[in-house]
């Protein structure tokens, strides 16, 4: 039984090597019954254990309902809270007071304070970047992004906080905000959203008048890339990257090609792995796989469509999917290029190998923790961070 508690050092080892199919993975009947992946390996793939030995290491379990990680460069981290604070966190476990001069969220529910991005410039400008569910009037709310400079010296606090980002429409709801921030190679930051999950922000997952249920890319003061996909096109938000998606709460560049690689939150029996391509309609609602959570087809209960994407890869029944990253670090040869997700409904990490585009394996790892994995991220150590809802942060090393 694994635990993190205080400061004892834990320690998990792998037990088998090699590919096999393994029973526990793909026990459990699909909720899409007679639903057929579009190819080979889109789903249930065999596990895959690899048998790789690791510590986990705790730093903290005072933090209350983290959501976001993000390294700054002196190895200290950036975490969000989702009642709307930030903190500090060193490698010690020491936390910082919240930091003043964040704007106002709306924690209700799946809302609050969550992705964080630090610029790539930050050794010379201290900029950072949160992402947001923004308080509107009567209820009503949206998905925000807001950057501010890191004052380091004296109480640490943020200084010029400017929201730079809005979603349109605004809905009154409190689910399915997206919310992470991934910075591109060229410096333009992608902003994952959700549909709002109420019926009049899934069907506007379709339409290129909103932002919902799409992948933004913007510019780091707000402003649209010039190359972004339908700049120009009368009634089409401008700042649109892809559509058709449902919830993205996990995203991470791929290490080899720097495309965005999105982990989706779907229907029951339809969490996707999809990579985020210029331009792409990724189907939903129109296409799914899985069935409503209540029962019952989604909207038309067809799987593929002409002019719409297929997932990389689904899972049915579903892991919830929180953060995730591709790991490209020597303190775990075995995992280079590794897809690792965090699981919350699931509470289990869960580790992808790929041959290209393709999921040839999977692992589950951390199986015995009980603890929903809100995020993922590799540290600049080469360590695998993970926060947790219960407010957790811990690593993994190589077991010495």
């Amino acid at each position: 039984m694994i635990q993190v508690m205080g400061k004892s050092l834990l320690i998990v080892v792998g037990l088998a090597f090699g590919n096999a199919c393994g029973q526990g993975l793909n026990s459990r009947s699909p909720n899409g019954a007679g639903q057929k992946p579009a190819f080979a390996g889109q789903t249930r793939v065999a596990e895959q254990k690899l048998g790789v030995a690791f510590e986990v290491v705790p730093i903290t379990d005072a933090l209350k309902q983290p959501w976001g990680i993000a390294f700054l460069p002196d190895g200290r981290m950036l975490v969000t809270e989702k009642q709307g604070r930030l903190r500090i966190v060193t490698q010690a476990g020491q936390i910082s007071e919240p930091l003043t001069g964040l704007p106002q969220v709306d924690p209700r529910n799946q809302g609050g304070l969550l992705g964080v991005a630090v610029d790539p410039k930050f050794a010379s400008n201290s900029l950072f970047y949160v992402s947001y569910s923004e308080p509107q009037a009567d209820g009503f709310n949206n998905t925000a992004v807001a950057k501010g400079k890191l004052v380091l010296t004296g109480a640490p606090r943020v200084e010029n906080a400017q929201v730079i980002f809005h979603q349109t429409p605004k809905l009154r709801s409190t689910l399915h905000f997206g919310s992470r921030l991934v910075f591109s190679p060229d410096g333009t930051l992608f902003v994952t959203m959700g549909d709002r999950s109420v019926t009049e922000g899934r069907m506007q997952a379709q339409r290129m008048d909103g932002l919902l249920g799409k992948v933004a890319r913007i510019n780091t003061d707000g402003g649209v890339p010039n190359d972004n996909p339908f700049v120009g096109k009368a009634g089409v938000k401008p700042e649109i990257w892809s559509l058709g998606h449902r919830n993205i709460q996990g995203a991470a560049l791929h290490p080899k090609t720097g495309e965005l690689w999105t982990i989706e939150h779907g229907t029951r029996g339809g969490d996707e792995l999809n990579v985020a391509k210029k331009g792409k309609d990724y189907g939903w609602p129109t296409i799914a796989y899985g069935i409503e959570y209540g029962g019952g087809t989604i909207t038309g209960g067809i799987q593929a469509k002409e002019g719409m994407e297929q997932p990389v890869y689904y899972w049915d029944p579903v892991i919830a999917p929180g953060g995730m990253t591709f790991y490209t670090s020597s303190m775990f040869p075995a995992w280079q290029n590794s897809v690792l997700i965090g699981g919350l409904g699931s509470t289990h990490l869960v580790r992808l190998t790929l041959d290209g585009e393709k999921v040839v394996g999977e692992e589950r790892l951390l199986t015995d923790m009980g603890q929903r994995l809100r995020d993922v991220v590799q540290g600049p150590d080469g360590a695998l961070y993970i926060c947790t809802d219960g407010g957790r942060l811990f690593k993994l090393v190589a077991k010495k």
